[in-house]
């Protein structure tokens, strides 16, 4: 499984990090726009500004500079430093300096115990997934894992891969919360699909065992929560790579790229999550797909599409794989991570995402690579 990394730094942090040395600029052109105003009280919030954002140096260093701003205000105006409005005012800000220092202490720890706890949980979550190939029977394969920035707990994305004589099977989900409930329920679909994907002959058998399990799962719990589910697409390549069966369960729809065009693989019959099957009836559909040489077939989370702007905007997958793209299924999901971290400034949700390319055939390979020599003779 790989990881994501992102090339560039937040825009919204860049702003925040840039109020302390706002917050003196503005008091230095209010006093010099108009002298009579008391400049203290704005200096005073520098080093509070700074104190969770930067350094404990660099908060004391604001709360210097801000002091020896107000010294430098106050001789502009030709007073006398040591007025008792002025030994207030340096008073003040030399006890919210040593203040905004102690907190900023107690923010560096409650930081360094919530990495602490992003890194475990990420660590578990991919420790859950399993090891996908980098190739199968003509077939490339590629995954890419983003764990959210605003949250600490075990999330619950799943995938896994597995070769099997009915073709290459393949599975991505998304279960509805997070933490040791969202552990339980991505442990049972993974153990229950490798163990299906092997021995049933058919895709509907491979969901509806996903489907017992959860609702088993489900049946066990105290009080369990009627809401509880897991949205899935279940993917079966057929030995000879020509086409594709796709159960879709609630899931967003995956995405066939092929020369510069994209195919949203909306089902033909939309089916409810997995855990709510008992509210629909057991026919399970499948639909079939063409998948043409060099073809790419992306599967991803819905914590993709949920990812917003600054505005509010839903991310769009479609328009950043519309364009040509080699057949490399790894290329194709930085493509689309790329265009999605210069649409979001961080997660809101974990991501994960996973591509498999029909590579050419060795005859089509061969044609490809005699024809430039045909165009030069």
């Amino acid at each position: 499984m790989q990881r994501y990394q992102r090339g560039r730094r937040p825009r919204r942090v860049a702003l925040s990090r840039s109020l302390p040395a706002t917050a003196l600029i503005v008091a230095v052109l209010a006093d010099l726009a108009w002298p009579p105003f008391n400049t203290f009280p704005l200096l005073a919030t520098v080093s509070l500004i700074a104190a969770p954002m930067y350094s404990l140096t660099w908060t004391v260093t604001s709360g210097a500079v801000a002091c020896l701003t107000g010294w430098l205000l106050s001789l502009r105006e030709n007073q006398d430093v040591l007025t008792r409005a002025n030994v207030i005012g340096f008073t003040t800000l030399i006890t919210l300096t040593v203040a905004a220092a102690f907190l900023n202490r107690m923010f560096a720890r409650e930081r360094e115990q919530l990495r602490t706890s992003r890194e475990v949980a990420e660590a578990v979550q991919r420790a859950m997934l399993p090891t996908v190939p980098g190739r199968v029977r003509g077939l490339a394969l590629a995954d890419r894992y983003q764990a959210a920035q605003e949250e600490a707990l075990i999330g619950g994305d799943l995938y896994g891969v597995h070769e099997t004589p009915h073709g290459l099977r393949l599975v991505i989900g998304d279960v509805r919360g997070k933490g040791t409930q969202a552990v339980t329920l991505v442990n049972t679909l993974l153990g229950v699909f490798h163990a299906a994907a092997l021995q049933v002959p058919d895709l509907p058998s491979v969901v509806e065992a996903a489907e017992i399990q959860v609702q088993d799962l489900k049946g066990h719990e105290e009080d369990p929560p009627l809401e509880d589910f897991v949205t899935a697409v279940f993917v079966e390549i057929l030995p000879d790579r020509s086409a594709v069966r796709v159960a879709n369960r609630g899931h967003p729809a995956p995405l066939l790229v092929h020369e510069g065009g994209v195919t949203a693989l909306e089902p033909k019959e939309p089916s409810l999550p997995l855990g709510l099957g008992d509210l629909a009836g057991q026919v399970v559909p499948v639909d079939h797909y063409d998948l043409p040489p060099g073809a790419t077939l992306v599967l991803f989370t819905d914590g993709i599409i949920e990812a917003r702007d600054r505005t509010g905007a839903f991310f769009d997958p479609v328009p950043p794989l519309t364009r040509p793209l080699p057949p490399d299924p790894g290329a194709v999901l930085d493509a689309m991570l790329a265009a999605l971290f210069r649409h979001t400034d961080e997660l809101e949700d974990d991501a994960a995402a996973l591509a498999v390319t029909r590579l050419p055939d060795e005859g089509e390979s061969e044609k490809s690579e005699e024809s430039p020599a045909a165009v030069r003779s």
